[in-house]
């Protein structure tokens, strides 16, 4: 799994004009799942991001995770981040997880950063989203497990 996580001041999701999703100061995180990932992996990831210490302390630091701020997380499904451009110039898809993989590692994802007490907003899986944030440094980050 693949999450680039971007810090941010704030961040929405829309389907259709519809705020689907929204936070205010956080983590926006795009979410992609590759064939090989499970349970014991959307569990690492989950944990990962709601220990990761990229948000700022009172010195200015980033030394203090988005559990420990009260932050909220976005969490977006986003495939095109196993999109291997390595020949020509149209990116191929082979090494996304299918749907039917994806959707539920995605929501447990979800269900784990929930549990530690994080408010947690999600896109709509599968549908056309328009994604709006504010890159809060910016600060953004790629994390695999």
């Amino acid at each position: 799994m693949r999450g680039l996580v971007q810090r941010v001041e704030r961040a929405e999701v829309r389907v259709d004009g519809e705020v689907v999703g929204a936070i205010g100061a956080g983590l926006c995180v795009f979410v992609g799942v590759t064939h090989d990932d499970g349970d014991a992996e959307a569990d690492q990831l989950a944990a990962k991001l709601a220990g990761l210490r990229i948000l700022d302390d009172d010195a200015g630091v980033m030394n203090r995770s988005v559990v420990e701020v009260g932050g909220e997380v976005l969490l977006v499904s986003q495939f095109t981040l196993y999109g291997d451009t390595a020949k020509g110039r149209r990116p191929t898809w082979n090494a996304a997880a299918p749907p039917e993989q994806a959707k539920p590692l995605l929501d447990r994802v979800a269900e784990g950063l929930s549990a530690t007490g994080l408010s947690v907003a999600t896109g709509r899986f599968g549908e056309y989203m328009a994604v709006e944030l504010v890159n809060d440094g910016p600060a953004t980050l790629m994390v695999e497990v």
